[in-house]
């Protein structure tokens, strides 16, 4: 599992490795580890990336832990950060997901991946009405008529009570 974050201003760190900064915005890309955990034979190397953000005149450092990526690309990984807390917080608001189940990497990608899927036909379904329904309003008019029992057509007869 790889990330990406902004290093801390007063982070202790000893640089093992220099690499050529290739422009774009990009100032300094280094290979690091934490002065705390230097002396650890397990320490992880981070990568330490400064980065002149020009539209809004600033420098910003990232730390990942992915050493291959091209640094311009985790840049852009921590720019599109916002758009993923969004999706994250119409989830918890919209579907109500706001633990996970399980605690397996493959059991919280099935959660991710049916809450997506979920909201996806929500969204679906709010393009199609009739009416300009707010997301949140059609999930709650959804989950208040799942389980009401319909008579739907001619034909359709209520089931029997006994087997």
């Amino acid at each position: 599992m790889h990330f990406v974050t902004r290093l801390k201003d007063n982070a202790t760190y000893i640089v093992v490795e220099r690499r050529q900064a290739n422009g774009d915005g990009v100032l300094a890309d280094e290979i690091m580890v934490l002065e705390q955990q230097a002396e650890s034979e397990t320490a992880p190397f981070l990568r330490r990336l400064r980065y002149w953000d020009s539209a809004h005149q600033r420098e910003l450092v990232f730390l990942t832990n992915h050493l291959e990526l091209p640094a311009t690309t985790v840049a852009a990984i921590y720019k599109e950060r916002g758009q993923i807390e969004l999706l994250f917080k119409a989830l918890k608001q919209n579907l109500r997901v706001k633990t996970f189940v399980g605690t397996t990497a493959n059991a919280l990608k099935t959660q991710i991946w049916t809450a997506l899927i979920a909201l996806l036909a929500v969204k679906f379904l709010q393009l199609q009405a009739r009416f300009p329904w707010s997301l949140s309003r059609l999930i709650a008019l959804l989950r208040q008529q799942l389980f009401v029992y319909r008579i739907c057509g001619v034909g359709w007869n209520r089931p029997s009570r006994h087997p």
